[in-house]
């Protein structure tokens, strides 16, 4: 009767010039353990080294989005199972002591233990490319933030011949004007030095925006190629879009459901109940960038969407605080998200709206007056830069209704085929001198009315 192959479970500790393997069969018994170089062939090595003892069930790797990120790519192009593992518990290590054989059996041990299920992720993919735009526009951010306080700082000591010209002036016209200064002096003089300084943190300024504005063409054109309707939801623009999806990864497999979603960004409900009272507060774990494109996304849509400003209203009188309002909103946001990245849907067609408003004779203003919007909103939402369905739908039903009416309202409230009618009339009168004014009478009763009533 053959024996069974073993089946062996690999633990890595992974750092930046080596790598620690150990494994261990499904008994939890340490096999062997041997370190690698953190090259190719020493990936190469590691794979021979683990599969030598057996069918490899799962390997547990530490850092998989730092130092382990090419070895998980590697484990996982040869078909191995990889499973993200987090640093050992400190009591535990307290107790037992660290060492790279010590952490990559532990590794192992978590995965057997079933303490180590996350999926890290893919990284090879355009949403890796998200994630290193992102990276260098956010460090372009900040120096261009740091330039510009510092621009300020000088400001206020510099000479007052300096300060007076440049002080009043607002960041974006005071940049410009810095750089267009041509100073000229000596080494010794404050002025001059102070000048140039400000001139040479002006073009750096500059420089860092153009910097920043070729890293948001690049995030949308990998947008609009990626996922192109995730953008389509309310209050999600590039920056949110970017920032979520690099939550998911390039696998987006590896979360099974909504609620693992919102509990890696940070939104899942927590317990925190006492007694007679029942409540949950907000989770402080989880992915806090992720967080944070979804209370952007919540501040949006509390401003501008009816459906969510009508859900605050209804919970503030129900007694709810802002922050457990705006925990709620955020957990309904992840779920939305979820849905649309997993099962993209796009963004009703709105293009019919200006077509028909124009078909109707109706003007920008009419429409808002009747609809209770600002003309720049509807305007938006004709060009489709602003999304809000009920407000489109509001708006295809008025119009719908108007074309079937036949009456096309007018900024001064008659119909259009009332206007019609009452010229056809007019034309139609015979033009007898009885009853109506002369040039002469029209002329002065124009002289008669003072100019302040007119």
């Amino acid at each position: 009767m053959a024996s069974e192959p073993t089946k062996v479970i690999a633990g890595i500790d992974t750092h930046a010039d080596t790598h620690h393997v150990a494994v261990i069969n499904e008994h939890g018994k340490p096999l062997a353990d041997k370190e690698f170089l953190a090259v190719g062939s020493g990936y190469r090595k590691i794979i021979d080294f683990i599969t030598s003892y057996g069918t490899v069930t799962a390997v547990g790797v530490e850092g998989t989005g730092s130092y382990g990120a090419e070895l998980a790519r590697t484990l996982r192009g040869e078909g191995l199972t990889v499973l993200e593992v987090n640093r050992p518990n400190r009591a535990a290590r307290r107790l037992k002591g660290k060492s790279d054989p010590l952490d990559a059996y532990q590794a192992a041990k978590s995965v057997l233990e079933g303490r180590t299920k996350a999926i890290p992720k893919a990284k090879d993919g355009p949403v890796e490319c998200l994630r290193i735009l992102r990276s260098g526009r956010g460090s372009a951010i900040k120096a261009r933030t740091a330039a510009i306080n510092q621009i300020k700082a000088l400001l206020v000591s510099a000479p007052d011949k300096i300060r007076a010209k440049y002080r009043a002036l607002a960041t974006s016209a005071l940049i410009p004007a810095l750089q267009r200064t041509r100073p000229t002096g000596h080494l010794a003089d404050p002025e001059y030095v102070t000048l140039v300084t400000l001139k040479a943190l002006a073009a750096r300024c500059q420089a860092l925006g153009v910097e920043i504005e070729a890293a948001d063409a690049a995030l949308k054109e990998v947008l609009d190629s990626y996922a192109p309707m995730l953008c389509d939801l309310p209050g999600v623009g590039t920056e949110v879009a970017s920032q979520l999806l690099i939550t998911f990864g390039d696998n987006p497999d590896r979360l099974g459901n909504e609620a693992q979603f919102a509990s890696l960004a940070g939104v899942a409900p927590v317990p925190a109940s006492s007694g007679k009272t029942t409540r949950h507060r907000l989770s402080r774990g989880g992915d806090r960038s992720a967080n944070n494109a979804l209370h952007q996304v919540v501040l949006v849509r509390m401003g501008s969407c009816q459906r969510t400003k009508e859900y605050v209203a209804k919970r503030t009188t129900e007694g709810k605080s802002k922050r457990e309002i705006m925990r709620c909103l955020k957990r309904y946001a992840a779920r939305e998200i979820y849905r649309q990245i997993t099962n993209p849907r796009p963004a009703p067609d709105i293009s019919d709206l200006r077509r028909m408003r124009t078909e109707l004779g109706l003007t920008i203003t009419t429409v808002a007056g009747e609809l209770g919007q600002w003309v720049s909103i509807i305007s938006r939402l004709e060009r489709g830069l602003l999304r809000n369905d009920i407000l489109a739908d509001q708006y295809r039903k008025w119009l719908n209704e108007n074309r079937e009416d036949g009456r096309n309202t007018s900024p001064t409230g008659q119909t259009l085929g009332l206007r019609l009618q009452q010229n056809d009339r007019f034309a139609a009168a015979p033009h007898s001198r009885q009853g109506s004014r002369s040039d002469e009478d029209l002329v002065a009763c124009s002289r008669s009315v003072s100019p302040g009533r007119i």
